[in-house]
């Protein structure tokens, strides 16, 4: 018999997937496009977003709903255990859902759950595995499937794909490239798992830990070395924003970039050359291409320099 035919005659999976961020949305959609039945989608609640603080459903809830896929809105999985658990799934997906899955719905589903990490684990388990790999200066990062324990992350893993970090890759652009790859990477393990294939590998290696970044994280120190700097720009942007302070005011930093070819400036020397704008740092100078002022709009480093009055501090803190 044909391995198509063969496939034909495995029984569909009935699927609980939990996510929220636009990240989880390549995912969900390649798990609805396929043969399996998605019989639920968990996501975080509303939450106010914008200036004007507007009560906004998450990405991969707009898209559950689009799909007419039952959405169930909670930010702990804990209230709504007993309403999964009566789904009688076969298999749990989580994707940056944001909360953590515990017995007893760990292992209500016939095969347990399995989840989509944006990392080469065991390197970087935790919230913010793209983030803190670019802030380390990591040459490549990935993406792991791998079937949730009740330990943080350390599940054996069922298949991995590698992706070199760019020079000039913000976290944001990294996640997009990582969540299309990985969604593939899901789906073909979700099959495996269905047809009884699947094989999980026990991590092995330095386990290295992903916190979750705060405001106080996208704080440049312009006491280290320009890629250090870079590095941790790439890496809070565009959450939770790269910023510095000049006089005491709070200016966040949207493009930057290392000018390599500019004379060195004392670490936090800000200076206009060129049209240009330098920052010093312990080696070469960073140069702020956009900015964002508070209280106002966003706009080229340059142009906001020249508008500050005349005498304000010309240091970056």
């Amino acid at each position: 018999m044909s391995p198509v035919r063969q496939n034909r005659r495995v029984p569909p999976l009935r699927i609980v997937f939990a996510g929220s961020p636009a990240a989880a949305v390549p995912s969900l959609r390649r798990l609805l496009q396929g043969r399996h039945e998605v019989v639920a989608v968990v996501t975080r609640e509303d939450a106010p977003l914008g200036r004007k603080r507007v009560m906004t459903a998450t990405p991969v809830a707009v898209e559950a709903e689009s799909a007419g896929i039952p959405v169930i809105k909670a930010n702990r999985l804990g209230p709504v255990t007993d309403q999964l658990i009566a789904l009688h799934a076969d298999l749990g997906v989580i994707v940056a859902y944001g909360g953590i899955v515990r017995e007893p719905l760990l292992s209500a589903p016939r095969l347990g759950w399995i989840n989509l990490h944006f990392s080469l684990l065991p390197r970087w388990r935790g919230a913010a595995p793209v983030q803190r790999a670019i802030m380390a200066g990591d040459a490549e990062t990935g993406a792991a499937v791998f079937q949730l324990v009740p330990e943080l992350d350390a599940g054996g893993v069922y298949a991995a794909l590698r992706q070199p970090i760019g020079a000039h890759q913000t976290a944001g652009h990294l996640l997009e490239t990582l969540a299309e790859a990985g969604a593939g990477l899901l789906a073909d393990v979700v099959d495996q798992l269905a047809e009884g294939t699947a094989v999980a590998t026990p991590q092995s290696g330095e386990v290295t830990l992903a916190p979750k970044l705060t405001l106080a994280d996208g704080r440049l120190d312009w006491t280290v070395s320009a890629e250090q700097v870079d590095d941790r720009f790439r890496g809070t942007t565009p959450e939770p924003g790269a910023f510095t302070e000049v006089g005491g005011e709070r200016v966040k930093v949207l493009d930057a970039l290392i000018a390599r070819e500019a004379p060195r400036l004392a670490p936090g020397h800000i200076e206009l050359r060129a049209g240009r704008l330098l920052v010093g740092t312990a080696s070469d100078p960073i140069e702020l291409v956009t900015v964002h002022p508070a209280g106002r709009r966003a706009m080229p480093a340059a142009d906001w320099w020249r508008g500050r009055p005349a005498g304000s501090p010309d240091t970056a803190s």
